[in-house]
């Protein structure tokens, strides 16, 4: 596997490390970067420019992974060709389905070839997905049984719009599927939060897919800003600091979620995925001492039971990790770096979602709050 990572910041030149670029006939290429930046057609076409390849995938982040930094106001160009693994990306637009999730997600997953497909990797926008019910369309048609890893597009804490796209400009409301394929390929992957539930546990009295209406027959909305107390002025930012901790009637695990937007009229909630009727309900809080370790169990999961050292490593976190982290936030990268032994090209990103199986059903879950890795080696 031969790997080249390129970084552009403000107006400097790009910086380039790994294997020489010229060495890359039809590679994957991995673009993640701030939205800004990304929706500015002059940089798009230097990109274009830059790196004349085939296979172009862009992604607006909330923080970009750039070996053992994290990166503000960035684009980072992650340039990866296998050795005897090839892949096959297949893309769609939720606004071409109604928004509806499931759909977009039976649509994608029956135009990937199911034979020798090892692991899909996802990358869908933020905004619009339900990422439940994606991948819960996902997981309908997935007759390979091929695990699912990846992240939601982020745009800083302004929660604004995400942008994705394979070649094309990135636009809103794309979702990509990467199939991997091979018998070379091993991949492994693993995720871990270290957030804390405090406080009681409320019923989840009325939901409607990712939308939270009452707790315990209150009004969602006004029960968390009872908890929030000041801050609750700065919702939906400030909900990021304390999330949900689910755990749903007949579930072996439980879920973090995070609050994406607020309707102040109806007094609900809304979530990246899913929360059901019946489900239990606590908030939760974290130490930076505390992410950090969640981090290092994450990497320690994802490298327990491999065969071969992994060739590369794709982290997708969460804005809420990095906005507690703050100035501290490369602490975790450095702490999976500390596991990979120093051996590893690190790549990735802060997302508003992050995706891997569940280790009890092995279907691919949401969760938020959490540090995932996807690690692959031929």
């Amino acid at each position: 596997m031969k790997i080249t990572q390129a970084i552009k910041k403000d107006a400097l030149p790009w910086q380039y490390n790994g294997e020489d670029k010229k060495l890359h006939t039809n590679p994957l290429v991995l673009i993640f970067g701030e939205r800004m930046l990304l929706q500015d057609e002059t940089i798009i076409n230097e990109i274009r420019e830059e790196f004349p390849y085939e296979n172009l995938i862009f992604a607006t982040s909330a923080g970009e992974i750039h070996n053992t930094t994290v990166q503000e106001n960035s684009i980072i160009v992650n340039i990866i060709s296998f050795e005897k693994a090839t892949f096959n990306i297949q893309t769609a637009n939720i606004l071409d389905f109604e928004k509806d999730s499931t759909a977009i997600g039976q649509h994608l997953i029956q135009k990937l070839d199911p034979e020798n497909l090892k692991h899909i990797f996802l990358i869908s926008e933020g905004t619009f997905c339900n990422a439940s019910q994606l991948l819960a369309g996902l997981e309908k048609y997935n007759v390979s049984k091929a695990p699912i890893s990846g992240g939601l597009c982020g745009d800083d804490h302004r929660f604004e719009k995400t942008l994705a796209s394979l070649n094309q400009n990135p636009q809103e409301g794309e979702v990509i599927l990467i199939g991997l394929y091979g018998e070379s390929l091993e991949v492994s992957y693993a995720s871990h939060g270290g957030w804390i539930p405090f406080g009681p546990m409320r019923n989840v009295t009325k939901s409607k897919g990712n939308i939270l209406i009452e707790l315990d027959g209150i009004p969602a909305l006004d029960l968390y800003k009872k908890y929030l107390g000041e801050k609750a002025k700065d919702l939906p930012h400030s909900a990021l600091f304390y999330p949900l901790h689910i755990t749903e009637k007949g579930k072996d695990h439980s879920v973090v979620r995070t609050i994406l937007n607020i309707d102040h009229e109806n007094k609900t909630m809304i979530f990246a995925g899913d929360i059901e009727e019946g489900a239990q309900a606590q908030l939760m809080l974290a130490t930076v001492d505390g992410i950090v370790n969640g981090a290092s169990i994450a990497a320690q999961k994802g490298l327990n039971n491999r065969k071969k050292a992994p060739e590369l490593a794709i982290l997708v976190s969460c804005i809420g990790r990095k906005l507690v982290l703050n100035q501290r936030v490369e602490e975790e990268i450095e702490e999976i770096n500390i596991k990979l032994e120093n051996h590893t090209p690190i790549i990735g990103f802060y997302s508003y979602g992050e995706i891997t199986p569940s280790p009890e059903t092995s279907e691919s879950i949401l969760h938020n709050q959490t540090m995932t890795l996807t690690l692959i080696s031929e």
